[in-house]
């Protein structure tokens, strides 16, 4: 399924929320608590906005725990602010059950941010030679601690949504910064120093560090992943510094994970090993393969070969953001603590980022994907006074509008997201007018132009490209079903939606393609009148799609009680996939100083026996064909032009998902 933007989460964001006293801690007994647990220990158990705990400069030798959601712990700088203990975890585990209560800074709240703040367990300096202790789990025989051992600053445990800024986490031993949920942990560090041992950086979930310096002190592995519950989880190092003992290595994994470094800096006295798989005992089954990917990162000295760019072939650096990195669910670099809101009773509550959708909405109720050359609207942008005049000039004709690229799917959902916040009714107003936008632009055939009402050229064509068509039907879907806040639309829309999903349904199934009499899958272009399989740009010509189909497929599997009709379509589809997969090789990024762009990329063989899938395949034969922008058919991609081999998605893994957990999971469902 596409993803559903969100951005919001539940974290506050500006000019949400009705401004609160702030609590003060303050070690000399000036503030209204001297200690950090005793002001959270007096927060109610239950809120709906930020409450902020401003913490005086100070050494506070305490263990915190925050299990209560939307917290803000602000020190007045990470120089002066610190939170400490001197504890290992094996010592802790000598006498509890389970981690909570190992770390400095303890979490199972949500919606946490930490700000100017040293957080430090210092038990590796505290103890240079370890330590010997009797140990209750171990029936009191003696247990000898290391120095090194895993000792933590941070760890938590369910929390979703942390945020650290411009803090310091400190230890000597492995796992100093321990942020664990691999079902929907969301954590953003930013402007933070992290140091210790072994796996000292190992975020469970999906974080995002953005110019943060690590320190390094094992020559194992200074950072780790663990995204094994989710293939999207990934661990993006943003503008990053890496510093360490002679002789560190940068990283390693024992389950599945993603890393994504971008435009770090890695010191000279760094090993020369990639980020490498640990095993594991027992032995755990890597399903999605090494996922580790560099752009723009080099060491003081000189680079190693596995710093060289190689960031997959259908994503663009441009792309790599914090909201990216949470698959569009979460915004964190819009979120802050506190905001200085209107405390009127009669203030509407805003989002700003909401407030740009609405400037943006034509008068038809759709949405355009670009502006003034952007490559995609941004809705963070702060528009001028001549940007608002220029949007204004396209409002009534709107002949911008489109389904391309996410567009107007995405805004309608974020509307509603926001609106269940902020109960603005102006969002589930606008919001509400978009369906009505993609009701209109429907064919009575049931199939969706791209544009509407602008049908010139290939724009008036039925589009599966780039899921177009399905992200309209997905929103209706969630319309008539009152799924994913569309729960706040109208009733009465649920009757309109159940005949237009009922027409794309119809349109779906009859422009499925077959072989011999056989199904196959779908074009990415229909002719809106004949349906008859049709080009969109020179080098998208008539073939079947192994990216396009998926969504399709994955929609028809969204259909409670499918019919037989559904059933077959969904097999015998994901038969063709299965049928025309590529096994044993992959498409690359390589240097090429004769190309103008400096880079290509080929079709390789892959030693580790890879599946992959073209984009495009011959409707009668299943051979996989390129094109360039002459429109010539090709065998090989090394056919066409540099500029298109490398600004086109050729071949992709799309199916591999649907393949391995979507389809076995509905086909035991359904074809019993």
């Amino acid at each position: 399924m596409k993803k559903i933007l969100i951005f919001l989460g539940s974290l506050i964001i500006p000019c949400l929320l009705q401004a609160q006293q702030d609590i003060i801690v303050n070690s000399d007994g000036t503030g209204g608590f001297k200690n950090i647990q005793d002001a959270i220990n007096s927060l109610p158990a239950t809120a709906k906005q930020q409450r902020v705990i401003r913490v005086k400069k100070g050494i506070y030798h305490e263990k915190v725990f925050i299990d209560k959601n939307f917290i803000t712990l602000k020190g007045e700088s990470r120089e002066n602010t610190t939170i400490t203990i001197s504890l290992a975890r094996d010592e802790w585990r000598c006498n509890a059950p389970d981690d909570y209560g190992t770390a400095t800074l303890n979490l199972k709240g949500n919606d946490i941010i930490l700000e100017n703040l040293s957080i430090i367990n210092s038990f590796g300096k505290d103890h240079p030679k370890g330590i010997t202790i009797p140990c209750a789990a171990d029936s009191g025989r003696l247990k000898t601690i290391r120095t090194d051992a895993h000792q933590m600053a941070l760890r938590s445990f369910s929390t979703t949504r942390l945020i650290a800024r411009n803090c310091l986490f400190s230890a000597f031993g492995g796992d100093t910064v321990s942020p664990w949920n691999t079902d929907d942990g969301m954590f953003y560090f930013k402007n933070c120093v992290m140091e210790g041992g072994v796996d000292f950086y190992c975020p469970r979930g999906w974080s995002y560090a953005d110019n943060c310096t690590f320190i390094c002190h094992s020559r194992e592995a200074a950072i780790w992943h663990d995204g094994s519950k989710h293939e999207n989880s990934k661990s993006v190092l943003m503008n990053c510094l890496f510093r360490g003992d002679d002789g560190f290595k940068l990283g390693r994994y024992h389950r599945d994970a993603q890393f994504y470094l971008i435009n770090c800096l890695f010191s000279n006295n760094m090993a020369d090993e990639d980020i490498y798989q640990k095993p594991a005992v027992p032995p755990n089954k890597i399903k999605w393969g090494k996922r580790v990917y560099y752009f723009n990162s080099h060491r003081e000295g000189g680079d190693y070969t596995w710093h060289k760019n190689n960031l997959p072939a259908n994503l663009d650096v441009t792309d790599i953001t914090s909201t990216w990195t949470y698959d569009d669910t979460w915004d964190p670099e819009n979120s802050r603590a506190n905001p200085e809101a209107d405390t009127s009773p009669n203030k509407l509550l805003t989002d700003p980022v909401a407030e740009n959708i609405l400037l943006y909405q034509r008068k038809n109720g759709g949405w355009p994907k670009h502006f003034q050359g952007e490559r995609k609207v941004d809705y963070k942008r702060v528009l001028t006074a001549e940007d608002k005049k220029e949007l204004r000039t396209g409002y009534e004709a709107g002949m911008d509008a489109t389904i391309d690229n996410d567009a107007t799917t995405k805004e309608i959902r974020y509307l509603l997201k926001s609106f269940k916040i902020t109960q603005n009714e102006a969002y589930r107003t606008a919001a509400t007018k978009g369906i009505d936008y993609l009701l209109k632009a429907q064919y009575a055939n049931g199939g969706w132009p791209q544009f509407y009402p602008d049908f010139s050229s290939y724009r008036s064509e039925i589009t599966y490209n780039d899921d177009a068509m399905i992200n309209a039907l997905n929103v209706l879907y969630d319309v008539l079903h009152k799924q994913n806040d569309f729960e706040v639309i109208d009733p009465s829309y649920q009757v309109k939606c159940s005949t237009a999903v009922a027409k794309g349904i119809e349109c779906i199934l009859k422009t499925q393609l077959k072989q011999k009499g056989k199904l196959t899958a779908w074009c990415q272009q229909y002719d809106a009148k004949t349906l008859e399989p049709a080009m969109a740009r020179k080098y998208e010509l008539v073939s079947l799609t192994g990216n396009e189909s998926v969504g399709v497929i994955e929609f028809l599997m969204r259909i409670e009680h499918p019919s037989k009709e559904i059933i077959a379509a969904v097999t015998n589809a994901v038969d063709w996939l299965d049928k025309v997969k590529i096994v044993g090789y992959k498409f690359i990024n390589i240097p090429a100083p004769s190309e103008s762009s400096g880079r290509d990329r080929v079709f390789v063989k892959d030693s580790t026996g890879g599946v992959i899938w073209a984009r495009f395949y011959d409707m009668d034969t299943n051979e996989p064909f390129f094109s360039g922008r002459d429109s010539q058919r090709k065998k090989s991609v090394a056919e066409i032009e540099n500029e298109r081999r490398i600004g086109y998605a050729w071949y992709g893994k799309w199916p591999a998902k649907l393949l391995l957990k979507d389809y076995p999971a509905w086909a035991a469902k359904w074809l019993k």
